[in-house]
């Protein structure tokens, strides 16, 4: 991986580098999309960016919780408003609704504490294989051309993913469309390009990368192939984060995602997040709308 940071990868940074035009407040722009909508992940980094703008860097964000109100249009600027809830000796409360045309779109609570020493324990890193033997993006999408329903998708998915090397460690689900699987799946990512010390920024970029792929387990159990395929329709609802051990955001993680449940029109997944020397990282829980179109 190359130690500077590729053309993608800046545009990304330049994108989470939010502009204060008050006290607290906060705008952020947004990048294309992929579907009519900003993508989730971006909103949830930004306000966690705008929070963490407002808190001392002696402490680091522990975790987040959050909201997705309504879609966000990518043409226009989010406005990111931050309450300060409370600053204690040991932790800070955050809390950020971003707004755009006069609308909350998201609402998200941050909280961050100074480092302590405790008990430790921790689940076992799973089985992975090693990173570098699987395949990048660009080289395992174009396998799948056929299987979209826009064959245009494959070159927007390459383009918006561009800053992240996302590796599978098994076909996804639009790789699989029809075969019901075990509701789980893996993969490593890392930004390409290294990012600068400040562990605020990994915890951001992860936070970013952490939308593109968990409700994948859910599309597995039902071998369907996502939205990209035609055969579900979807959104996600809420998103939650536990941040355990310091990480880089620009080395390899294993991101090991399930998904125990889906019903009502929804599915939940849940994941483990490791460094590849085996800490767990993250804990990342999230819920989304997953509904079968009419003929499907």
């Amino acid at each position: 991986m190359s130690s500077v940071p590729d053309a993608a990868l800046l545009d990304l940074l330049d994108l989470l580098d939010l502009e204060q035009i008050e006290q607290d407040i906060f705008r952020g722009t947004s990048r294309s999309a992929i579907v009519p909508r900003v993508f989730g992940g971006q909103v949830a980094a930004q306000a966690l960016v705008a929070a963490g703008r407002t808190v001392p860097a002696d402490r680091p964000a522990h975790s987040l919780h959050s909201y997705f109100l309504r879609a966000g249009d990518p043409g226009a600027p989010i406005v990111y408003s931050v309450d300060r809830i409370r600053d204690g000796r040991s932790f800070t409360t955050r809390r950020v609704v971003a707004v755009q045309h006069g609308q909350p779109i998201f609402h998200l609570s941050a909280s961050f504490q100074t480092y302590e020493e405790g008990l430790e324990h921790q689940a076992d890193m799973p089985a992975a294989p090693d990173p570098e033997t699987l395949p990048t993006a660009a080289e395992m999408l174009p396998r799948y051309a056929d299987r979209f329903s826009d064959p245009s998708v494959v070159d927007r998915l390459i383009e918006a993913r561009a800053a992240v090397d996302l590796r599978y460690a098994d076909a996804p689900p639009f790789g699989t469309v029809g075969e019901p699987r075990e509701p789980r799946s893996q993969v490593w990512f890392r930004t390409n390009g290294k990012l600068a010390d400040d562990p605020l920024l990994h915890v951001c970029m992860a936070t970013y990368v952490s939308d593109m792929t968990l409700l994948d387990s859910v599309l597995l159990a039902h071998g369907r192939g996502g939205w990209a395929v035609g055969d579900v329709v979807g959104a996600s609802l809420d998103h939650a984060m536990w941040f355990h051990r310091p990480f880089r955001a620009d080395e390899w993680l294993l991101y090991d995602q399930e998904s125990p449940s889906a019903s009502g029109g929804r599915g939940l997944g849940q994941a483990r997040i490791y460094t590849q020397d085996g800490r767990l990282a993250i804990t990342v829980i999230q819920e989304g709308v997953v509904r079968v179109p009419r003929g499907h």
